[in-house]
C-alpha cells in the first residue's frame, strides 16, 4: 500500500449556462489529469454551470444520475474527481452541490451548507442549504471530505470533517475579487484560511478556484494544494486556466497529527454538552424576550 497520493486542482473558467461546453471541458481536463498521474482531481464550484447560474436553475439543474454526470464518472476511470453543479434532488429541491465520482459511479454528494448571500453573492435566493458534512474513502489510507467555498469560512464545518476521519480536504471554490467588498482581501483571506486549516488539523487541502469574468465579477484563481503542515506544495500562477498537481504523503499526516494532536483532543462529548447548554440558554433567552415583549404590549394597552 502506497501512502502517497497525487492530487490535482483544475483551475478553469466556465461558460455561463452552457452545460454542453462545460461538460466537454471537464472531459478534456480529466484526460489531461489522468495522463499526468493524478489520482484525485478537484474542479471549481458550479463548474458545470457557471457561477451566476442560480437564476437559470430550472433549466440547468441535474440529478446525480444524469447522463452528463455518468459520462464524467466513466471518463475518470480509477481517478476520483469532484465537480460542481446545480443538483435537482427529490421533491424538486435544488442545491449548489459538488459530486465525487470514481470508476463510473457517484461516490459522494456534498450540498453547500453555508449559502453565500452577502456582498454580490446570492446563493440563498436560489438554493436550499445542505445539512450534512460527510467523508468518503479514496485510495487507502486516505479519507476525503468536500466543502464548497463559503463552507470553508465556518470553522465548525471543517472540524466536523476532521473528527469524522477526513485526511484530505477538497474545496471547490468560486471566489471573485469583488464578491464581498473592497475592504475584504479575497486572495489574502483564502491564503490565511487554507493554511490555518491545514496546519491546525494536519489536513492536506486541495482548493480549486475558477478564473475568468462573469458580469462584474473577476475570478482570481490561486488554486493550490497544501500539505498537513500548512506549506504550499503547488499553486496555479496568475489568473489563467491551469492544471496543477502535487503528491501528498500520509506519513506527513501521521507526523503532523502526532506533533499537533488537534483531532485527538477534539473532545466531542464536551462540545456536545456545550452546544446543548448554549441552545438551552438561547431558547430560554428567546422565550424570556418574547414574554417581556408580550407583557410590555399588554401594559401599553392597559394604559390607553
Amino acid at each position: 500500500m502506497s501512502s502517497a497520493l497525487c492530487v490535482g486542482v483544475a483551475q478553469t473558467t466556465s461558460t455561463l449556462g452552457d452545460l454542453d461546453a462545460n461538460h466537454r471541458k471537464h472531459l478534456d481536463v480529466i484526460d489531461a489529469a489522468r495522463a499526468a498521474g493524478v489520482e484525485v482531481l478537484v474542479f471549481p464550484e458550479l463548474s458545470l454551470t457557471g457561477h451566476a447560474a442560480g437564476s437559470d436553475t430550472l433549466r440547468l439543474a441535474l440529478a446525480p444520475d444524469d447522463e452528463r454526470v455518468a459520462t464524467i464518472a466513466r471518463a475518470c476511470g480509477s481517478m476520483y474527481a469532484v465537480f460542481g453543479l446545480i443538483e435537482e434532488a427529490p421533491a424538486a429541491q435544488f442545491y449548489n452541490a459538488a459530486i465525487a465520482v470514481h470508476q463510473g459511479a457517484v461516490v459522494a454528494v456534498h450540498r453547500k451548507v453555508n449559502l453565500a448571500t452577502y456582498g454580490r453573492l446570492d446563493d440563498g435566493k436560489h438554493f436550499a442549504g445542505g445539512g450534512r458534512i460527510d467523508v468518503f474513502d479514496v485510495t487507502p489510507p486516505w479519507c476525503a471530505s468536500v466543502l464548497i467555498c463559503a463552507d470553508m469560512w465556518n470553522p465548525a464545518l471543517v472540524h466536523l470533517a476532521a473528527v469524522q476521519g477526513a485526511t484530505l480536504l477538497l474545496a471547490p471554490v468560486s471566489s471573485a475579487l469583488e464578491a464581498v467588498g473592497a475592504d475584504f482581501d479575497n486572495p489574502g483571506g483564502w491564503d490565511l484560511n487554507l493554511r490555518f486549516y491545514a496546519l491546525t488539523y494536519g489536513l492536506p487541502v486541495a482548493m480549486a478556484n475558477r478564473v475568468g469574468v462573469e458580469g462584474d465579477l473577476t475570478f482570481w484563481g490561486g488554486s493550490r494544494i497544501l500539505d498537513p503542515f500548512g506549506q504550499t506544495l503547488a499553486v496555479a500562477a496568475g489568473a489563467e486556466e491551469a492544471l496543477v498537481h502535487a503528491r501528498v504523503d500520509f506519513a506527513a499526516v501521521r507526523r503532523a497529527r502526532y506533533r499537533l494532536p488537534t483531532v485527538r483532543d477534539a473532545n466531542l462529548p464536551l462540545v456536545q454538552r456545550e452546544i446543548d447548554r448554549i441552545l438551552h440558554n438561547k431558547v430560554g433567552s428567546d422565550s424570556t424576550f418574547a414574554q417581556r415583549s408580550t407583557n410590555s404590549g399588554q401594559q401599553s394597552k392597559s394604559r390607553v
